[in-house]
C-alpha cells in the first residue's frame, strides 16, 4: 500500500465560461469504480440537455485504475486532459465530470483541451483537497472496568479510535501510525498492568 494519498476533500461544482461555452466540473470522492460510474450517471440524468458530459476517474492509491470519456468531444480533447489534470494533482479515489452548454463559439482542439484541464484544476482549487495516510489497525481487548478510562486515555494520546464493541469483554480498535505499534504495545501494557490484549491487524487509509 502507498503510505499516503490525495484526494479531493468533498464533493462539488465549480463553473467556468470559455467563449461563451459554460463547463461545469463536479467533483466527487470515489473509493471504487462503482461508485465513480454511479457519480457520472448521476450527473448525466442531471444535465441530460447538455452538449456534453465528459468524465475522468482515477482509483486506486497507486492509480492502478485510470478511464476517461470525451462523450462526443474530438477524440483526446476532453476526457484525457481532464485524467492528465487529475493525475498532474496527484488525486487518487476521485471522479471528475464536466459537463458543456456549447456558447455558439468552436473552441478547437487546443482550446477544448485547455477547457476540459482547466476546469478540473479550477474545481480541485476550490473545493480543496486532503491527505488521507496509512495506518495500521489494531485491537485491544480490556475488561469493562477499565475500557472507559482506557478509550479516554488512547483518544488524548492521540491515538485513533475507530470502534468500540461491548461484550463479556470490551474491544477497541484503533488506528496508528506503524512506527506507533510497539510503543503503544508498550504504552497499553503499562496503563492496563498487563490485562489487556494488544492485537495488531490489517491496514486502512484515514486523513493524515
Amino acid at each position: 500500500m502507498q503510505d499516503e494519498y490525495r484526494t479531493v476533500a468533498h464533493a462539488g461544482v465549480h463553473e467556468t465560461e470559455v467563449n461563451r461555452s459554460r463547463f461545469l466540473c463536479a467533483l466527487a470522492p470515489a473509493a471504487t469504480e462503482q461508485e465513480a460510474q454511479a457519480f457520472i450517471a448521476t450527473v448525466r440524468k442531471e444535465h441530460a440537455d447538455a452538449t456534453h458530459n465528459c468524465w475522468a476517474y482515477v482509483i486506486g492509491a497507486d492509480a492502478s485504475v485510470q478511464k476517461a470519456s470525451d462523450d462526443g468531444e474530438p477524440g483526446g480533447t476532453a476526457g484525457v486532459p481532464m485524467l492528465q489534470m487529475l493525475l498532474r494533482r496527484d488525486m487518487r479515489y476521485v471522479v471528475a465530470v464536466v459537463t458543456r452548454y456549447y456558447g455558439g463559439v468552436k473552441l478547437g482542439a487546443g482550446g477544448l483541451i485547455r477547457a476540459y484541464g482547466g476546469a478540473v484544476g479550477e474545481a480541485l482549487d476550490t473545493l480543496g483537497t486532503r491527505t488521507r495516510r496509512r495506518y495500521r489497525l489494531a485491537t485491544i481487548t480490556v475488561d469493562h472496568q477499565r475500557a472507559g478510562k482506557l478509550e479516554n486515555d488512547l483518544r488524548t494520546t492521540g491515538r485513533e479510535v475507530r470502534d468500540v464493541r461491548y461484550g463479556e469483554a470490551v474491544t477497541i480498535e484503533i488506528a496508528l501510525p506503524d512506527a506507533d505499534v510497539d510503543a503503544a504495545r508498550a504504552w497499553l501494557a503499562d496503563v492496563t498492568s498487563g490485562t489487556a490484549r494488544f492485537e495488531p491487524g490489517g491496514e486502512a487509509y484515514g486523513d493524515a
